[in-house]
């Protein structure tokens, strides 16, 4: 059960889940985008938000500046929430503009403002759920997504939300968060990607 339960916090990491929130847009959208086009998209956002973060991670790591991917003190999170924050800002220069995928933007604008929010948490010394935010945001975009077009996702969202309550039980089980932490995380995701829904649905 503990390597489980382990294995939930690496399969569902943080960096995944802006790349699936991509990937699941373009798996439901009835909107036509040339294959081409989607292929860059995905392709860039791969890069900038995956292989970009760890490469930047194992140089932290290398000067001593972080531990752990999972980046379990409060300290070790400043420098790589930062620079995540310019990633993203960068997708949403040159990947994903707003007036090209507007659903998209407005994804990435929501996890920019939880980001930023997990880092204001970070330097009052409160630690946030990274896994919770990032999960709880691609969450409430599918929702939305299912919302705005109109379309039947409901074993998708019982998916979901099982995957959500296995997130959270891991990060329990392996100590990594109280209770507490996990819940703040949980809205951190959420609420931007609930606000942002006015901009563009």
């Amino acid at each position: 059960m503990n390597r489980i339960l382990k294995s939930i916090s690496y399969i569902f990491h943080p960096l995944l889940m802006p790349l699936l929130g991509v990937v699941f847009y373009f798996s439901k959208t009835p909107r036509f985008i040339p294959e081409p086009l989607m292929k860059a998209k995905l392709f860039s956002v791969t890069i900038l938000t995956v292989i970009l973060p760890i490469l930047l991670f194992y140089l932290l790591k290398t000067i001593n500046k972080v531990q752990s991917i999972h980046l379990e003190s409060v300290h070790e999170r400043r420098i790589p929430l930062i620079i995540n924050s310019f990633i993203i800002l960068l997708i949403l220069i040159r990947v994903l503009p707003i007036d090209e995928i507007t659903e998209l933007y407005f994804f990435f604008i929501g996890i920019l403002i939880s980001t930023i929010t997990c880092f204001v948490l970070a330097i009052v010394k409160f630690k946030a759920s990274i896994h919770m935010i990032a999960s709880a945001g691609f969450f409430m975009f599918a929702v939305a997504l299912a919302i705005h077009f109109k379309i039947n996702i409901n074993g998708t969202i019982a998916l979901m939300c099982i995957i959500l309550g296995a997130i959270a039980t891991s990060r329990l089980h392996l100590k990594a968060h109280s209770p507490i932490e996990l819940l703040v995380g949980f809205f951190v995701g959420l609420l931007p990607q609930l606000i942002l829904l006015n901009y563009w649905m």
